[in-house]
């Protein structure tokens, strides 16, 4: 039975009641064990229940202005900080604003306000109380003038604007009751670490609190809302815990990664772990793994790496593991990364659909594609070179590998990419991918870059290509001596220097080696009209010495960077040269392009193999890449994504 939707001031959609440990894109944060609150299906957003009743409009003790201050979503492009914790407000997640006078405050912070006493202020000797009446007054700290709900002085008679006085000049804490913290306003010192001894993030607030005789510190967040010194937690440990407040060295009972801070610590069961590992779910989905994975509090005797970090399993501890596939483990932490899970707990939900296989087998050799279902292919493993035909699903072309092929029209497939599964998970994304024989227009594959128009896994403009997709966790590749794994994102390619959002890095220690998906995925073998032969994939000379050029632009090459070559003639030609910029994009197909004034285009994407080389309608120089573009009726073509001005598209950067 659906569950009953329901409309909140938080949010402009409906939403649906659903118990989960994701981020909340109401306040910001993560709580520590699964919460209660409600999924926006449109958006995809989670809200916390205690955050979905807060009013659309509140006044607030900081706030000078006599306008209220409206609940909103931070949608700006620029750094929006918080009046209240001085902490940057996250893009996309809700905070209160004031129009007129710029003021914006958390919603975390509206729901913990200012304390109601404070007992050492900062700038006098006498306890201070927050007023609950408006009121007009000058403040004794600053000099200035007010009008709000001011710390006062009954004593002295002495009015505090809140900003002034509200963190006190030392503080009680229930978690170093040895000393009392000093606020501190700058930097750390430098004998700290400059993170904080409890959550372990590091200190950016202007002020903090500090312990020099034990070299303790509190950023602000944590002094108002501290890990509780006493946790029962079913899901964690049978037993109560206790937290440690120190700088301590541990490994983490509960996710198996080292800790070096404040853990959680059972001493009867020799029980230790992080105070925010608790909560996690039970059976996940995760993108490194076709199955679902379920958590245990003890793996058992294995020897295996976590398939998110490549980092080895401390069998001891706690993780997560498929059922079916026993050597499939994951670090708790890693398995529950916002990038890796979908944030959906799966415990005594039903196990979903097998996909649609791809293809139907009619008999040896013979299937029948969903892709192309009037007819049925045969497959051709003669290795036998096809001229100027490319493959319908990635739009390379046929070379000597086996591939099926229409037995009543022209219509090909490399056998590889007619096995690519109908829906399949990724590193790329929390979900899963769903594969189209077609799209509408093209793409641009959201891991590598390239523009195309053949298969696609999701939908347009964030889809992947065929290539990309087939990605499944590892890749072994010519240039390297160990493999590659996708273990986190952003990068500079070690092929082309380039940072870049994607990429696969060698896991062994201080080795550093990456690739991004687009030099990953170049062909090792191509054919170009510039030679007779069949080009190679060469991974650079150190030791080449003269000048180099690339036959087919006529500019010099660097023999360092990677280069097609021919071992029989001894040409250097630059990858881009030889692919060109719609490698992706399967020729004599029609494309609808953007230009610069938003005015639409019809192209042709042509082969460029006439005698004479076409002039690119916008650089004026001969197109020398084999697919380019060509306006539909009209004598003008474009040789690259530069020359047709579609920088504008959203999807581009």
């Amino acid at each position: 039975m659906e569950p009953e939707m329901v409309r909140l001031p938080i949010h402009e959609h409906w939403l649906t009641p659903a118990r989960d440990n994701r981020w909340g894109k109401c306040c910001g944060l993560q709580f520590k064990t699964i919460s209660d609150g409600y999924n926006c299906r449109k958006c995809r957003y989670f809200f916390h229940k205690s955050c979905s009743n807060c009013p659309k409009e509140i006044n607030h003790p900081s706030h000078k202005c006599d306008k209220n201050l409206s609940l909103i979503t931070n949608f700006a492009s620029w750094s929006v900080r918080c009046r209240t914790c001085k902490e940057t407000i996250q893009p996309y997640i809700q905070n209160y604003e004031c129009q007129r006078c710029e003021f914006n405050i958390h919603l975390d912070c509206f729901k913990y306000p200012p304390p109601k006493v404070i007992d050492f202020p900062q700038n006098h000797d006498h306890k201070l109380k927050l007023e609950m009446v408006r009121s007009s007054f000058t403040c004794f700290t600053c000099g200035k003038g007010g009008s709000g709900y001011p710390y006062k002085c009954h004593e002295c008679d002495l009015a505090f604007h809140v900003d002034c006085e509200k963190y006190g000049a030392e503080v009680n804490h229930p978690s170093h009751s040895l000393h009392t913290l000093k606020l501190i306003t700058g930097k750390p010192p430098a004998y700290t670490d400059g993170n904080c001894s409890l959550c372990g993030k590091k200190i950016f607030d202007e002020m903090f609190y500090h312990c020099s005789a034990c070299n303790f510190t509190l950023d602000l967040r944590c002094v108002s809302l501290p890990p509780p010194l006493n946790l029962h937690d079913q899901n964690t440990h049978n037993h109560e815990l206790t937290l440690m407040p120190k700088l301590i060295s541990f490994t983490c009972t509960t996710c198996g990664l080292h800790g070096d801070r404040s853990p959680y610590v059972c001493l009867q069961c020799n029980f230790t772990s992080h105070n925010n590992c608790s909560g996690f779910p039970w059976v996940i989905n995760i993108n490194r793994h076709d199955h679902r994975v379920s958590r245990t509090s003890l793996l058992g005797i294995i020897d295996s790496v976590c398939g998110v970090c490549r980092k080895k399993m401390d069998w001891s501890c706690g993780g997560y593991s498929c059922k079916r596939c026993s050597e499939s483990t994951f670090h708790t932490k890693c398995a529950t990364r916002e990038d890796v899970w979908d944030g959906i707990e799966m415990k005594d939900e039903p196990e979903e659909d097998e996909p649609m296989e791809p293809f139907e087998v009619i008999s040896e050799g013979i299937i029948r594609h969903f892709s192309h279902i009037e007819h049925n292919l045969r497959l051709d493993k003669s290795g036998t070179f096809v001229e100027e035909r490319s493959c319908k699903a990635c739009a390379y072309p046929i070379y000597h590998d086996p591939f099926y092929s229409c037995m009543s029209c022209d219509f090909l497939l490399h056998e590889n990419c007619a096995k690519h599964p109908t829906r399949k998970r990724h590193v790329l994304s929390n979900k899963p991918y769903i594969l189209h024989a077609s799209q509408r227009n093209y793409s641009k594959c959201k891991a590598c870059g390239v523009f195309f128009n053949c298969f696609i896994y999701g939908t347009f403009p964030f889809g992947l290509d065929v290539r990309c997709a087939s990605f499944s966790g590892s890749l072994v590749h010519p240039s390297h001596q160990h493999p590659l794994f996708y273990t986190s994102p952003k990068g500079v390619c070690s092929a082309c220097n380039k940072e870049t959002s994607h990429v696969l890095r060698c896991v062994e220690d201080k080795c550093g080696y990456a690739l991004d998906f687009k030099c990953a995925l170049l062909p090792h073998e191509v054919k170009h009209r510039v030679d007779d032969h069949f080009l190679s994939l060469c991974y650079g000379e150190r030791d080449a010495s003269g000048k180099y050029w690339c036959d087919i632009c006529e500019k010099e090459t660097d023999p360092t960077k990677w280069f097609y070559t021919c071992k029989d003639c001894g040409v250097t030609l630059h990858t881009n040269c030889v692919l060109g910029d719609f490698r992706g994009l399967e020729p004599e197909t029609n494309i609808v392009l953007d230009d610069d004034r938003m005015q639409m285009t019809l192209y042709e994407t042509v082969r460029n193999n006439s005698m004479s080389r076409p002039v690119c309608y916008k650089c004026k120089y001969h197109c020398i890449f084999p697919i380019i573009l060509k306006v539909t009726d009209e004598d003008k073509y474009f040789c690259s994504i530069s020359c047709c001005d579609i920088k504008t598209l959203p999807f581009y950067n």
